[in-house]
């Protein structure tokens, strides 16, 4: 820590811009390369809670993202003439919204006012939804109102859900690149994808045991019970949050006033186009067929028997997860824009084959549901896994959230798109469709990985970090950088001498 840090400081007084010490983009690449991995210990065991509680917070939004999977079964057995299939796709997609609004604000949170606000702020939404959802009633026992009430409640845990994304995934990427820098993409994608990912087999073994206790008779308590329990996941980090401590690359250069963001979509116009343009195909074909995977599976199944229905899903999620582990170990050897096309080839192959042969393949259920899970477990091993990593890497620690959120929000609307557009398409051009264009959207995406998702496979954050600095100098930015005692007035070399 400097001398003048320290005077400001030893009053505890907030210093004024005026009192600030001058940075150079010089000083601050020196000292950020000095303390990005010399932490003390109680920043150690921070940093290590961060990684822990990003998992623990994102297998809550993993369970809620699949909770309407067997609820729109169950829906439809309950009330079969008023969850119309417009009902069932706005209940579902009331969800997606709250996740694009929340990703984009708790995005500009995150770097406009800290990851602990951001964090503690999407926990609170996550347990409001998720109760309200659980406690939903329509007026007089209406149907209708019932689907109204859980569609504004799914829109608030939507918010929470949408906002994990970027806050939690660039407190773990900040805090792995700290602690684990060799191994942070695999680190990384443990405790983002993984839970995400393991959040469908949870949601359907949940409902499982629910069904079991309570039977098919009371099927009302069934999605109420499995609905009350996504109120405690996100609560068991909520006291770690409030403690915990913002990462050094963030408490050395957040930018949380004036930020150039002409001069960031100029730097990073094309990454943009790549985590945005990627992510929205990736959502658009994965997010559908897990919501509507119960619904595709019920219909394949003679007699559409509820627990055969769960039990089949329950065995697609399961076979879908080792993708996962593929992809956490491919993306140091293989590195992150490879392994991504890969997985985009891999719905260009599956789609296909379930596609073109869908009226036979559907005849043998063991066989449809295998190759329906191994789509879904090379889509995990490819974009699953390495959007949300490249989007952590990709930008400079300032603008890191709002430039992740923007990217996770345009990948859930085109999740909302292909939730909207996946009953017509089944409708008017055949189930098989729904296949065929997700091996098209895996062409487009590869070109899109290939052209504009850079590879960040190996590269410390800090690097980066610094570079942007050196960017926004030689492009005369001058503004308040760090937080708290490593606050600084940034500005170019010339001032600072004068100074």
């Amino acid at each position: 820590m400097s001398v003048e840090k320290d005077i400001n400081s030893v009053d505890g007084k907030e210093p004024k811009a005026g009192d600030l010490r001058k940075v150079t983009a010089e000083t601050y690449e020196a000292e950020l390369k000095a303390a990005a991995h010399g932490l003390n210990k109680k920043e150690s065991l921070s940093a290590y809670f961060t990684i822990l509680a990003a998992g623990f917070g994102l297998i809550s939004d993993g369970y809620q993202n699949n909770l309407m999977t067997m609820s729109n079964v169950i829906f439809k057995k309950l009330y079969p003439n008023d969850y119309t299939s417009i009902v069932s796709t706005r209940v579902s997609n009331s969800l997606l919204v709250g996740a694009v609004l929340g990703q984009i604000f708790v995005g500009l949170i995150c770097d406009r006012v800290g990851r602990k606000v951001a964090l503690v702020s999407t926990t609170l939404l996550i347990v409001i939804g998720a109760t309200l959802g659980t406690a939903a009633h329509g007026v007089h026992g209406s149907a209708q109102g019932l689907f109204w009430f859980l569609t504004i409640a799914r829109g608030i845990t939507g918010v929470g859900v949408g906002g994990e994304y970027p806050a939690s995934s660039t407190s773990a990427s900040e805090a792995a690149n700290e602690t684990a820098q060799r191994n942070r993409g695999p680190v990384f994608i443990m405790v983002t994808n993984f839970v995400l990912s393991f959040g469908g087999p949870l949601a359907v073994s949940v409902f499982l045991i629910v069904l079991s206790a309570a039977g098919e008779n009371h099927l009302e308590t069934v999605w109420r019970v499995c609905f009350g329990i996504g109120i405690l996941l996100p609560l068991t980090v909520f006291f770690f949050r409030l403690r915990m401590l913002s990462s050094k690359l963030y408490r050395k250069g957040a930018i949380k006033r004036r930020v150039p963001y002409g001069l960031v979509f100029k730097r990073y116009w094309r990454e943009l186009i790549g985590t945005c343009g990627a992510w929205f195909l990736y959502d658009f074909v994965t997010f559908p067929n897990g919501v509507f995977s119960g619904t595709i599976i019920s219909s394949v199944i003679h007699n559409g028997d509820i627990k055969a229905t769960a039990e089949w899903q329950l065995l697609l999620g399961i076979i879908a997860l080792p993708g996962v582990f593929v992809g956490a170990y491919l993306c140091n050897r293989l590195g992150r824009r490879n392994t991504m096309m890969l997985g985009f080839s891999g719905y260009l192959l599956f789609g296909l084959i379930i596609g073109l042969a869908y009226n036979k393949i559907t005849k043998i259920i063991p066989l449809f549901v295998i190759f329906y899970g191994l789509m879904q477990s090379v889509g995990n091993m490819g974009p699953g896994d390495m959007l949300g990593l490249t989007s952590s890497e990709s930008y400079a620690t300032p603008i890191r959230g709002t430039c992740y959120g923007l990217s996770a929000a345009i990948g859930k609307t085109g999740a909302a798109v292909g939730t909207q557009a996946f009953t017509p398409i089944q409708n008017n051009l055949g189930k098989q469709w729904t296949f065929i264009i997700a091996a098209i959207c895996g062409v487009i995406g590869v070109l899109i990985t290939y052209f504009c998702v850079p590879d960040m496979t190996g590269v410390d954050l800090a690097d980066e970090d610094a570079k942007f600095m050196r960017y926004l100098a030689d492009n005369g930015w001058e503004g308040e950088i760090g937080e708290d005692d490593e606050r600084g007035m940034f500005t170019d070399h010339h001032v600072a001498e004068a100074g």
